[in-house]
């Protein structure tokens, strides 16, 4: 039998153990930061609630507050809460463990589709795909995608807005369509939250994710391109504040996302 072979994501949410509610996957090995990306674990815990929801109900939306930065080389543990079981919604808490420590946790809310208005409003595109050009990032957890920013972005990072695509095709599967977006969406929402003035540079100051919340609107596409508009809302008591849309390239709102982040010097 030919061994079918699984996307990057799709790796990425395979669990090595699964026992009632709890699932285990081993963290990897090692990379180029500190601490684990908070994207991806956000969209395995994602991936942890849905196993536990009908194929019917789809990811509705999710609020995660990342508790402790994540560790290289220590298995995650995703215990999953059923807080309620509905006729038309699904709602889960999931909360993320390594070596005994709680690092994150997600509420997040499923959905039976429902016929009705489909409606958003027209946005010019903040950055016209024929203006980019391509960004190669020196961030290995960003090697899946490939990225094209404003020819102005001289950064080490991807600064918003930018459009975004998966290199390889995603199994057309809506829950790891959702954790795709939910790895994409935190790429981007930290530097677009640091205070003015700041220059973004490696080495300068601090900044971290605290919460982040997405809102899936409709079908995600992830290997075709998408732009990702991040914008600042505001800057108080250390900590940034910013709303991000993902639109396709007919300009239809995918998703929207929020997040906060902890920027110090």
């Amino acid at each position: 039998m030919t061994r079918v072979e699984k996307s990057w994501i799709a790796e990425l949410l395979t669990f090595d153990h699964r026992e009632g509610d709890v699932f285990t996957v081993a963290a990897p090995p090692d990379g180029p930061n500190p601490t684990l990306f908070g994207g991806m674990i956000a969209a395995q815990a994602l991936a942890a609630a849905g196993a536990t929801v009908s194929a019917e109900k789809l990811p509705q939306s999710l609020h995660v507050y990342f508790v402790r930065g994540g560790r290289y080389r220590e298995p995650l543990e995703f215990r999953v809460e059923r807080t309620r079981d509905g006729r038309s919604f699904d709602t889960r808490r999931v909360t993320a463990v390594q070596a005994g420590a709680v690092i994150l946790e997600m509420i997040a809310s499923f959905h039976v589709a429902e016929p009705g208005a489909d409606e958003q409003p027209v946005v010019p595109a903040s950055l016209a795909f024929a203006d980019a050009q391509p960004k190669i990032v020196d961030l290995e957890f960003l090697d899946p995608f490939e990225i094209r920013t404003e020819y102005s972005d001289d950064t080490g990072f991807a600064l918003p807005p930018f459009w975004i695509r998966s290199r390889d095709r995603i199994e057309d599967d809506p829950l790891v369509r959702a954790c795709t977006l939910t790895f994409l969406s935190d790429i981007g929402p930290v530097p677009v939250a640091r205070p003015s003035g700041v220059t973004l540079a490696r080495g300068t100051g601090y900044a971290a994710s605290l919460d982040h919340s997405v809102w899936f609107h409709r079908p995600f596409a992830p290997h075709d391109w998408h732009l990702y508009d991040v914008v600042q809302r505001n800057h108080s008591d250390s900590r940034g504040l910013v709303m991000g849309s993902l639109y396709d390239r007919d300009g239809v709102l995918v998703a929207s996302t929020t997040q906060e982040a902890l920027w110090r010097p």
